[in-house]
């Protein structure tokens, strides 16, 4: 008990302090780190409230992951210094392992380093909904290495940063309702294009919908003459990861408007001649 008790006095009331310390500077910095970013991303050069939020959060994540980090390694040399381990040969121990490491973990510096590039170009962020290669989904969570997506059938699949050789962003500042409506070939085109631009001005004007929508979808062009319609096209911009939504509501909408007035979305045809 003399031994542990001088022990305590000795080397015990150091540790303790070290790890206090260190638990403090660790919940600091988790505060002041949001309020730094949030301060120095909120410059006015992105398109909205929204977007600005997005980029914060998860450079927040980010950066709180790795001071958390070095946080740990610098208090485990600390505390093992206190306890009489010289750490000189963890340290040169870790520095050869590290390189050892590095000729052994090629794919794992490639994802590390384009996932430095990723982060610093802002090319998505957390909540944005994001095409890698094929494999879509809502970005959940972004590290150095990998990022994290949630498709709509609730897979979550994780990408290495190193694997990704180009990137689709469905939901950067603005989105698009960009629709493609066949009509029936005897359709009354000018009344087609007023009873679709009605449609979209009414969708645009509902208090449930308003908020989502930035343009009216509007007709466009006739886009194509197929087998068995007219094909025309819709457009119109709505915010980030809403444009789903906005067109789904407006195929509903538009149904509805072209059985009242008449206008027939037609199914395949085929025209026979019979001598």
């Amino acid at each position: 008990m003399p031994i542990l008790k001088t022990w305590f006095f000795d080397h015990g009331i150091a540790v303790l302090v070290i790890l206090v310390l260190a638990f403090i500077v660790d919940r600091l910095t988790h505060m002041f780190i949001g309020k730094f970013i949030t301060k120095a991303v909120s410059t006015g050069r992105f398109v909205s409230k929204e977007a600005e939020e997005k980029r914060a959060n998860t450079l927040i994540s980010i950066i709180r992951r790795l001071i958390h980090v070095v946080i740990i390694i610098v208090t485990l040399m600390m505390v093992l210094s206190e306890l009489g381990i010289d750490t000189g040969p963890l340290v040169a121990a870790a520095a050869i392992a590290g390189l050892a490491f590095g000729f052994g973990g090629q794919y794992l510096i490639k994802d590390l380093i384009s996932g430095l590039f990723i982060i610093m170009e802002n090319q998505y962020r957390v909540n944005d909904v994001a095409c890698f290669d094929g494999t879509c989904g809502l970005v959940e969570d972004i590290s150095l290495r990998m990022t994290t997506l949630r498709d709509l059938d609730g897979t979550v699949h994780h990408v290495p940063h190193g694997s990704i050789t180009r990137v689709s962003n469905l939901s950067k500042y603005i989105a698009r309702v960009n629709l493609n409506v066949g009509v029936a070939y005897d359709s009354d085109l000018e009344k087609v294009i007023r009873v679709v631009n009605e449609v979209g001005n009414e969708l645009a004007q509902d208090p449930e919908w308003r908020d989502m929508i930035t343009k009216p979808p509007q007709f466009l062009r006739v886009d194509d003459f197929a087998d068995s319609a007219i094909i025309i096209k819709i457009l119109g911009e709505t915010k980030p990861i809403k444009q789903w939504d906005v067109t789904g509501e407006l195929r509903k909408r538009l149904k509805i408007a072209f059985d009242k007035n008449g206008i027939e979305i037609p199914f395949p045809q085929r025209v026979i001649h019979q001598k």
